[in-house]
């Protein structure tokens, strides 16, 4: 910009007077400043976005919900991501304009520990998490000394140990938060072997688990059924319904009202229950 201007200047004729002068060239700079970047009242009204997805039946859901918004005038371009941690650096960075894919004790993780401006937007579904296995009938089956898999990221580590609480498996330490982890566990009476893994192998480790608690969209991925979950966490006041998110600022702007609203609607809610076969359920 400061080489554009000298030259502006520079060619000026001596007859034109300071005032023209400055005069053309802040008209000059308003116009090289629009050709740069769109301007904030083209920001406010998007008319085509890129939202952030994860990998899997989430995409069929989502190709609905793009159909929805093309109706009300909204482009929607899906970013598909295959682990949890990129969907909220790719908005952080501005990569893409919302995403869809993480419930509130998780993104609250992720902006303590990442310092991410980030608020959901738009409620969209919810995955009860569940014990599987493929070797035992119910809870009561499980051995002295059995080996259970639970996902290693901190939101999720923690519900899972209340899944195992709540089948009085385990009890965690007075006061345990949501982001409880394994040396927050106070009492072990069946010594059981709680094995931390990935979210995305915790599921498909089954084969070599007594059980283990997966979230159920990995579940899924992972050949898992309802018939193989011996224990469920309860529905009910349940914290852990997923959403849109958008970067903070960004709430209250017209095409992220269109954007929630192409998502609740029974179109969607029909391919919802279709692709997830009641495992999740709609929660907004």
């Amino acid at each position: 910009m400061i080489g554009i201007t000298n030259t502006l200047l520079s060619s000026f004729s001596p007859t034109i007077n300071r005032r023209t002068g400055l005069a053309l060239l802040f008209a000059s700079a308003v116009a090289i400043a629009g050709l740069a970047a769109p301007s904030s009242a083209f920001a406010e009204d998007k008319k085509a976005i890129k939202v952030g997805i994860i990998s899997g039946e989430d995409e069929d859901v989502w190709r609905v919900v793009t159909a929805q918004a093309a109706e009300k005038g909204l482009t929607i371009e899906t970013v598909v991501f295959n682990d949890y941690t990129q969907p909220n650096e790719a908005l952080e960075r501005g990569e893409i304009d919302a995403n869809a894919f993480q419930h509130k004790p998780y993104l609250d993780n992720q902006i303590k520990t990442q310092g991410y401006h980030i608020v959901p937007v738009g409620y969209t579904g919810v995955w009860p998490i569940g014990l599987y296995s493929k070797k035992l009938a119910k809870v009561a089956d499980l051995a002295e000394g059995a080996v259970i898999g639970v996902p290693n990221d901190p939101s999720n580590e923690g519900r899972a140990l209340r899944v195992l609480q709540n089948e009085g498996l385990i009890k965690l330490k007075d006061g345990t938060g949501i982001l409880a982890t394994t040396a927050d566990i106070a009492d072990n009476p069946k010594k059981l072997v709680i094995k931390e893994l990935d979210a995305g192998i915790v599921g498909r480790s089954v084969e070599d688990l007594d059980a283990a608690v997966v979230n159920t969209d990995w579940a899924l991925k992972s050949g898992l059924t309802p018939e193989n979950r011996i224990a469920q966490e309860p529905i009910a006041d349940n914290p852990y319904r997923n959403f849109i998110a958008v970067k903070a600022g960004n709430e209250n702007e017209p095409w992220v009202k269109t954007l929630v609203a192409s998502y609740q609607n029974e179109a969607v809610k029909a391919e919802f229950d279709k692709v997830y076969k009641g495992t999740g359920l709609s929660a907004y």
